[in-house]
């Protein structure tokens, strides 16, 4: 398995040092993808030093709510291209995380499910991301978070109805 990428000693307090000094005002598309990356960041070491990549955490995560997507599924939920989930998932299986199989009468979709050993991760690895994510709003106001979460939902709805909008307008 490939080594995950490690994070340069001081990449969030330049990042924060950019972001208060440089460009308090920048976009707001700039600021999520920042915060984005620094919590990636952080949940990725916490994985690596539990030999799970982080490509591995993003299907878990989304089998261990709902085992037996199909791949195409899977790659849909996750976010990624099919090839992309296609390399993933064979890596998970060599490591014994995942099992595929052909369910029912359709011999084209084939089905992901979890193993023993891969729903047994949910236990190790679903601290890991609590735990960044405790240490993301230490300091924070819960009202701040509240206020915070409502504005971050609205902002996807106002983007999901905009993307409705513009597929009916291709049409």
């Amino acid at each position: 398995m490939r080594e995950p990428q490690k994070a340069r000693v001081g990449d969030a307090q330049r990042i924060l040092r950019h972001w208060r000094d440089a460009v308090p005002d920048d976009r707001m598309a700039h600021l999520v993808k920042d915060a984005t990356r620094a919590l990636v960041r952080a949940l990725q070491v916490r994985l690596a030093r539990r030999a799970v990549s982080f490509g591995h955490w993003t299907f878990m995560r989304i089998l261990w709510e709902r085992d037996g997507l199909t791949q195409r599924e899977l790659s849909r939920e996750a976010g990624v291209m099919e090839p992309t989930t296609f390399a993933a998932l064979k890596a998970m299986q060599r490591r014994g995380y995942i099992e595929r199989q052909r369910v029912g009468g359709n011999r084209r979709d084939v089905h992901i499910f979890l193993t023993a050993k891969g729903r047994a991760l949910k236990r190790r690895l679903v601290p890991l991301a609590e735990e960044v994510n405790r240490v993301a709003l230490r300091g924070v106001a819960r009202a701040d978070v509240v206020a915070t979460r409502r504005s971050l939902l609205a902002m996807l709805a106002n983007l999901a109805r905009d993307e409705a909008h513009s597929k009916s307008d291709r049409r």
